[in-house]
């Protein structure tokens, strides 16, 4: 079960206008499910993405960095599940263009004003014959309302469905932002075995969305890692439909500041729903690093505490074994760290300085923090003022099992 996350209700999650959302049973993979999500855009929506730096990237994300290249408006999102379709080669390029060009002639589009989406089994061909077949029903299905059902359809190990809505007053408008995201295994940053889909219908011109995506991705999806596994098919998409009357064409406009915050935290809230539901995860761990020279080498130290199997496996075991939590801050890889000057806290206990175990610390307080579903470990390097955060969670028993059975 997720650590402390629950779907939101479907009235809960604020239709966008402008966006159009549709889904169907496919039977990509499995009969009886939702596997098959389609997204229609209404003309003048700016659309932006970020994707995985896997050097073997599915086909699926190669056709949409071309399609988001070449300048046409986009104006719909094809997702499928079941079957990742990566590691395809050729026929898996064809087979994501027979996608496109399937949902092109359904809405009377190009087909390179479609981006797809593709997330599931790794080195298996794509039955595209089934998304053309399924996308009629699909297309029957769009409505603004749907934002649930596409949070449920785009599942694949996720014991749960994903998703976040904000509603604030900007500039006497009220501006609306829903999103949905999936992911709980292959999770590591840049990007993490992820699909998240952010829709706004506040007005961002091109140039400014593309630094939003950018920023709210680190701030958020490239900040969580379960297993420190880069998956293939990693997609966080941006859409902007314009239709709240209130535009943004610089970062200085009145109510910017207001929309951009918002937006980040819906991109976090997804993100971090993604590791409340990590496989197999019982414990949510935020890993809070402050004090460095820089940004980077303070995300150096999280990503290596919260990668760790040594220090996730203590988590599950409630064993507040400090030794795996300094061991990793050591080989973070920053080579002038003067381990005297750092400091380390589980919650608000303070478990380590001067090189070694407070001496005020306790076994019961650090067993204490440890045994709570939700847990911050705290680094202060003594080196600057820069800070950072990751988001994990801890391995149990079920994320063998989880894995192992993933194909079955």
């Amino acid at each position: 079960m997720p650590v402390n996350y629950s779907t939101p209700a479907a009235d809960q999650l604020f239709p966008v206008a402008g966006v159009r959302l549709g889904v169907a049973e496919a039977e990509i993979r499995k009969k009886n499910r939702r596997d098959l999500t389609l997204v229609a855009l209404d003309p003048g929506c700016t659309v932006a993405g970020v994707f995985t730096q896997n050097r073997f990237c599915a086909a699926p994300v190669q056709l949409c960095r071309n399609h988001l290249a070449g300048g046409e408006e986009i104006r719909a999102l094809v997702i499928n599940t079941g079957i990742a379709n990566a590691g395809t080669g050729e026929p898996g390029r064809r087979a994501a263009q027979a996608s496109c060009e399937a949902v092109g002639g359904l809405l009377g589009i190009a087909a390179d004003q479609v981006l797809p989406f593709s997330t599931g089994v790794i080195l298996e061909p794509l039955p595209v014959e089934r998304i053309q077949a399924g996308l009629p029903a699909a297309g029957a299905d769009l409505k603004a309302d749907n934002w649930h059902a596409a949070a449920h359809a785009i599942m694949t190990t996720d014991t749960i469905a994903k998703a976040a809505s904000r509603r604030l007053t900007v500039n006497g408008r009220t501006v609306t932002i829903t999103g949905v995201s999936k992911g709980a295994g292959m999770i590591k940053p840049n990007m993490a075995t992820m699909l998240g889909f952010l829709a706004t219908d506040a007005g961002i011109a091109q140039s400014l969305l593309d630094s939003l995506v950018k920023e709210a991705a680190d701030a958020s999806f490239n900040c969580i890692t379960v297993d420190g596994d880069t998956s293939t098919n990693d997609s966080f998409v941006m859409i902007a439909s314009g239709q709240s009357g209130t535009s943004f064409a610089s970062a200085d406009d009145a109510g910017w500041a207001e929309v951009k915050a918002a937006i980040v935290a819906v991109a976090v809230e997804l993100a971090q729903a993604i590791v409340r539901d990590g496989e197999g995860a019982t414990k949510f761990i935020t890993v809070a690093v402050e004090g460095g020279k820089t940004v980077e080498e303070c995300r150096q130290v999280g990503y290596a505490i919260g990668h760790s199997p040594l220090v996730k496996t203590a988590f599950f075991a409630s064993d507040p074994n400090l030794g795996r939590i300094l061991a990793a801050i050591g080989y973070a890889g920053i080579a002038d760290l003067d381990v005297d000057g750092v400091r380390v806290w589980l919650d608000d206990v303070l478990v380590a300085e001067q090189g070694g175990r407070a001496a005020a610390y306790r076994e019961e307080d650090g067993a204490r923090v440890m045994a709570q579903a939700e847990i911050t470990v705290r680094v202060n390097l003594g080196r600057g003022d820069a800070a950072a955060r990751v988001y994990t969670c801890d391995f149990s028993y079920d994320y063998v099992k989880i894995n192992a059975d993933y194909r079955s």
